[in-house]
This record gives structure tokens, C-alpha cells and sequence, in this order.
């Protein structure tokens, strides 16, 4: 019997396990997916848990069960790529591997920055965001919540603890000239106005200096805040920066075109551990997903893998609040309720899938 283990239950993750078990898998082999938790994480939608405005259960998706589908829900200490195996920090028992997939997702990178990683919220997994919620609602009237970074996971968690907490003060530090420096002209300006209209503070080429329990220092001047939560970049999970593997300028592995890595070709990565020309998102991880379980499925039945098509991403969709949002979809840069309807449907899609 061969065992495939899929590290991380994300939407990489996740779609590779419901697409092999539409295909006919092999007889002699079994899956195995290991996560911290018993659910994938819809983490698109992490800031309402921080915001206050969904509840955990919204945000979270049982998964599937099959008679060639074993879980095992656990911490991971170490990917033991010599000996084939994944080690717990709480479970003597290690997996054993004969195929490994790599979808570990990401986690908040702090470049180097004092303070941040000991004084900041999070919005990156499951449990931080539950904090972060906790500290958001626990905040009395007119206190103060700074959110670091103005890129798409900034905005959406700065609106929606607006829209939230309307007696809050709202700072949001953007270290560009405008927010979503990935997006149009049109829409940066939309999503500016409206922070403006509802009265939340962007700072404009901020640089953060050093972070404390009560504040935020930034260009000499510094902010006095209770809550900080920090959205100003990723990177891969630590447990895949350590691994002995060929590493692009962002630490993510670098992958052949079957999405193997080329010193250990029955390693695959996805998501946001694996080097792309993408940005990372969950739609990037849910197609390679996809691919990659038209690759496992010529190696397992010993026949040699075609390979896959160019990745063609349909956009990107963000929420302003519950009613208004922004997004490109088809080349074409959308704002207002349009936008915002549809990130509603994929979601609702996402989950019925």
C-alpha cells in the first residue's frame, strides 16, 4: 500500500483530495491528510472572525469522508524528507510517506521589525484570528485599533472592524503612496474614498520602526493604540523554509512544471509554499490543486505525466463591509455592490463544492 500525505487541509490542499476522490484511485493507494484542525479554514474570510461579524462556524468546512481518506489532526514539527516521514511535537507516532503534498500555506512575515511578532493580532490561521476577534470585541469605546500593511488583507480587515465597531478609531499604515498598490488607478481611489467617508485614518509612507504593547513608532512619531494587527506581508510556513530544498528569493520551493520539486520528484508543493510568476491566493492554490491530481493520477498508474496547461487566474474580488466592495474580474477593474455580490457567490460556491 502507497501512502500520499497531504500536508495542510487549505484550498490547495483540499481540492486535491476531492478531486481524487472523483478519480478511480488506484487500489493500493491511500490518503492522508494532515491539519492542526478538523475542518479546512475558509481563510479569505479570516478578517470577519477578527472584525466580529461571522461567526467560527461560517468560516469553516468539514472534510470529506472517504473509506481511502485518513485524518490525522496534529501539529507538525518537522517534514523528515530523508527518512520519508512527518513528525508531531505531540503525537510519538510519525507518517510515513511515499508521496508528499505540500500546501502548508503561508504565515506573517515581520522583516525583522522589534516588537511586532510579540505585540501584534493576526489574521493568518485559525486561532490567531479568534484572538484577534477577542481583542477587537473587548476593546471599550473609542479605543484605538492600527492595522499594519494596506494590501488586500489590510483593507478588507480594516472596513470590516469599521463597519463593525463604528465607535473605534481606525488607523490603517499603508507604507506606499495609495493602497493596493496591485491594483488600477480606479480602484485605489475607490477604496480611498470610502476609508475616508467612514472616517477611518490611512497613513501614507509609513515605516514602522518598532512596535510596543501600547503602541506604534512610526517615521519618529509614535501612536498610542490598544489593538495592532499586522497584514504587511507573508511568507512560506517555517516548517517549509527549513526543508533542504531549492528556495526562489521569497523562500518558496522552487518547482518543476509538474509541480515536483526537482531534488525529491514525489514531493509536490502548492499554494502559497510553492514559487510562482502568481501572487498567492486561494484560487492559485485551488487550481494547482487541480493539476496536480491529473499529475498524481498518471504516476500512480505508472504512465508518464502530461503536463498541465498555463495557470489563468479570473481576478481578484475584496470587501469593502457587507455592501460594497472592488475587484478585477476579466481585465475589467469593478467597485461598489457588484463586486461585493460576487465574492458573496464564489463563497457560497465554494462551500456547496
Amino acid at each position: 500500500m502507497k501512502n500520499l500525505v497531504i500536508l495542510g487541509g487549505g484550498y490547495g490542499g483540499i481540492n486535491i483530495v476531492l478531486g481524487l476522490i472523483d478519480q478511480n484511485l488506484p487500489e493500493d493507494v491511500r490518503i492522508t491528510v494532515i491539519d492542526r484542525n478538523p475542518y479546512h479554514s475558509v481563510k479569505t474570510e479570516f478578517y470577519t472572525i477578527a472584525a466580529g461579524t461571522s461567526a467560527d462556524k461560517d468560516v469553516r468546512i468539514d472534510f470529506p469522508e472517504h473509506e481511502k481518506v485518513d485524518y490525522v489532526y496534529a501539529e507538525v514539527s518537522k517534514i523528515d524528507t530523508e527518512n520519508q516521514q512527518i513528525l508531531f511535537e505531540k503525537r510519538s507516532e510519525p507518517v510515513a510517506y511515499d508521496y508528499l503534498v505540500i500546501g502548508l500555506g503561508c504565515e506573517d512575515n515581520y522583516h525583522g521589525i522589534e516588537g511586532a511578532p510579540e505585540f501584534t493580532e493576526s489574521i493568518q490561521t485559525f486561532g490567531r484570528s479568534r484572538h484577534t476577534g477577542m481583542a477587537i470585541g473587548n476593546l471599550k469605546a473609542y479605543g484605538k485599533a492600527t492595522i499594519v500593511g494596506a494590501g488586500l488583507s489590510g483593507i478588507e480587515a480594516a472596513a470590516e472592524i469599521r463597519e463593525s465597531r463604528p465607535d473605534l478609531n481606525v488607523r490603517l499604515l499603508d507604507r506606499g503612496n495609495t493602497v493596493l498598490k496591485a491594483f488600477d488607478t480606479k480602484i485605489q481611489n475607490y477604496v480611498e474614498d470610502w476609508f475616508l467617508k467612514n472616517d477611518v485614518e490611512i497613513v501614507h509612507g509609513a515605516n514602522v520602526e518598532y512596535v510596543e504593547k501600547d503602541g506604534v513608532c512610526n517615521n519618529g512619531v509614535c501612536f498610542v493604540n490598544d489593538v495592532t494587527i499586522w497584514t504587511a506581508g507573508v511568507r512560506p510556513n517555517y516548517l517549509v523554509r527549513e526543508l533542504p530544498f531549492k528556495k526562489d528569493e521569497q523562500e518558496k520551493i522552487v518547482i518543476n512544471d509538474f509541480y515536483q520539486v526537482p531534488e525529491q520528484p514525489n514531493t509536490y508543493v502548492v499554494g502559497d509554499c510553492a514559487s510562482s510568476e502568481h501572487s498567492p491566493s486561494a484560487q492559485l492554490a485551488r487550481q494547482q490543486g487541480e493539476q496536480v491530481v491529473e499529475v498524481l493520477m498518471d504516476v500512480f498508474k505508472g504512465n508518464k505525466p502530461s503536463k498541465p496547461k498555463k495557470l489563468k487566474l479570473k481576478g481578484t474580488l475584496g470587501s469593502l463591509g457587507s455592501s460594497e466592495g472592488f475587484g478585477e474580474m476579466m481585465s475589467q477593474s469593478l467597485t461598489g455592490y457588484l463586486p461585493r455580490v460576487a465574492k458573496s457567490g464564489i463563497l457560497w460556491l465554494n462551500k456547496r463544492h
